[in-house]
């Protein structure tokens, strides 16, 4: 069994969101068996930041669906979009 490797973007809701206090947030929500392998910050417009982690998921759990439920659940989140997929 093999693994993924998702590159997401996670769009707050405003620019006064605390980055740090969401990326806690992102990573306590994960569904079992995925992780975050690290978190990259891309200045959008305005002092928006969107957080680009790269997330790290079972090959046989239906890829990144459940992580980015998870993660339009989060308080604070406005958008997650998948950026690049592939195998490990």
């Amino acid at each position: 069994m093999g693994k993924v490797a998702a590159n997401l973007k996670v769009m707050p809701e405003n620019p006064e969101v605390d980055l740090d206090d969401l990326q806690e947030r992102l990573e306590q929500s994960l569904p079992e068996g995925a992780k975050i392998n690290n978190v990259d910050r891309d200045d959008v417009a305005f002092g928006l930041v969107a957080l680009l982690p790269t997330v790290i998921v079972p090959d046989d759990t239906g890829g990144t669906e459940a992580v980015e439920e998870a993660f339009s659940e989060v308080e604070d989140v406005e958008s997650v979009s998948v950026e690049e997929v592939g195998r490990l």
